[in-house]
């Protein structure tokens, strides 16, 4: 059994390797040229141990993943440093100008998406003979549908758009995860404590769990991040010294996650993805502009530059690496074949339909909504959620649709998705 240094450094040294690899030869965008090689090394691997099944070439890596928990190591570990370097570079003037379609795309839209995606998933389930409780079905589509900041943002930067709707695209992927969240757990304590009757499913939770967990979750964390975020904001402001600074920043990140999972308030704890996002634009906008120096600023950025790149390739290196271990079902292969299209119409209306509503008082780019509904990638945050599911007999079929969702959107959307804001947008405004 390999040490936690060992499986870190084993994680490193590969990321390296493959990085060196893409950069110097394939030259994709460097996460997803990293997905890519870890998926084809794995079903190398796999094809490999099927043909000589005495080499045993997989046992020690399979064995070194075996050990990672991705929900823990992503939701718990990296996802809090990601989601603060992701919201550093966010223009919060511009984001509060977008703060309607933002809203209402990461709170409504979500939820639309969640129930026509749930819906969809439960009758294909069924036409396909599988017996998926509909209540299951919607939790799968509460995980399939925020799209992913982490993933968002790292593509974000090899494509040139309009900062309007770059704004929009990253500042929803921001908060819609939170809220996805959210809407993921009251769905999940539904389809646990359902026995099958309306009744035992109501009586799991009730409308008024619902509020009480999105005001303390949502709104808790966001006042969490705000306070945390203004702390750290009077910190540097008092001193100019970079290498505090830096250090201000790391605390400020840690300490304001770990804290939103230790507080309990009427039984629930605050959303850490907010409270860090909170806390990220706090110190990229009012802490940029009023409490660093020049220098103080090129060294924060630039270092949480390096964290962001850095954890970005261990996590998409992991991802393609899981397939070793996640027990995926062949079976349901054609399942999520169809649910690919079935999501992507979902992000269509989570797009659509809330900027319909706004915009018969607000204007849009020409372009908006295809690009908003094609650039809505998934990513591990989805695989996080779907691994943490209870172990039972509906399991297999939502962790093998989610995986297959996030491999093509990753890869197929993060591709192409330069190619949809050339068609799409107006050339005057890139």
């Amino acid at each position: 059994m390999l040490s936690i240094f060992e499986i870190a450094a084993l994680l490193l040294v590969l990321s390296a390797i493959l990085s060196w690899v893409n950069h110097a030869y394939i030259r994709l965008p460097h996460t997803i040229g990293l997905l890519i090689m870890a998926l084809v090394a794995s079903f190398l691997l796999l094809a490999s141990e099927a043909m000589f099944p005495q080499l045993s070439m997989t046992d020690t890596l399979q064995a070194a993943l075996g050990q990672i928990d991705f929900n823990e190591t992503l939701m718990k570990g990296m996802l809090g440093f990601l989601l603060f370097a992701g919201a550093l570079h966010v223009d919060f003037s511009k984001l509060r100008s977008a703060k309607l379609e933002i809203g209402s795309m990461a709170t409504f839209g979500v939820i639309l998406s969640t129930f026509i995606v749930g819906t969809g998933f439960y009758y294909l389930a069924q036409l396909f003979g599988v017996n998926l409780p509909y209540i299951w079905a919607l939790v799968f589509g509460s995980l399939i549908s925020p799209t992913d900041p982490v993933a968002v943002l790292s593509i974000l930067k090899t494509v040139k758009m309009p900062k309007t709707l770059e704004t929009k695209i990253a500042g929803e992927s921001l908060f819609n995860d939170g809220v996805g969240v959210v809407v993921f757990t009251i769905l999940l304590a539904i389809a646990v404590g359902s026995t099958g009757n309306a009744d035992a499913a109501h009586a799991a939770i009730g409308i008024w769990d619902i509020i009480e967990l999105f005001v303390v979750d949502a709104i808790g964390g966001a006042a969490l991040g705000l306070l945390a975020g203004w702390i750290g904001y009077r910190m540097m402001r008092r001193i100019d010294e970079h290498a505090i600074e830096v250090l201000i920043s790391l605390a400020l990140v840690a300490g304001t996650y770990a804290l939103a999972q230790r507080i309990n308030i009427l039984g629930h704890h605050l959303s850490g993805p907010i409270a860090v996002v909170v806390a990220g634009l706090m110190i990229g906008n009012k802490g940029a502009a009023f409490a660093m120096s020049e220098h103080t600023k090129s060294a924060l950025f630039g270092f949480w530059e390096m964290v962001d790149e850095i954890l970005n390739s261990v996590l998409f290196l992991l991802i393609g690496l899981e397939i070793l271990v996640l027990g995926l079902a062949p079976k349901f292969a054609i399942i999520t074949l169809i649910a690919i299209p079935l999501v992507l119409l979902a992000r269509l209306c989570a797009v659509y339909v809330p900027m319909k509503v706004i915009g018969t008082f607000k204007d849009f780019a020409k372009g908006a909504v295809p690009v908003l509904t094609w650039g809505g990638v998934r990513g591990g945050i989805s695989v996080a959620l779907a691994l943490a599911l209870p172990d039972n007999e509906y399991k297999p079929l939502i962790l093998t649709a989610t995986y297959g969702i996030v491999i093509f959107s990753i890869i197929v959307q993060g591709l192409t998705v330069k190619t949809v804001v050339r068609r799409n947008v107006d050339p005057t405004l890139l």
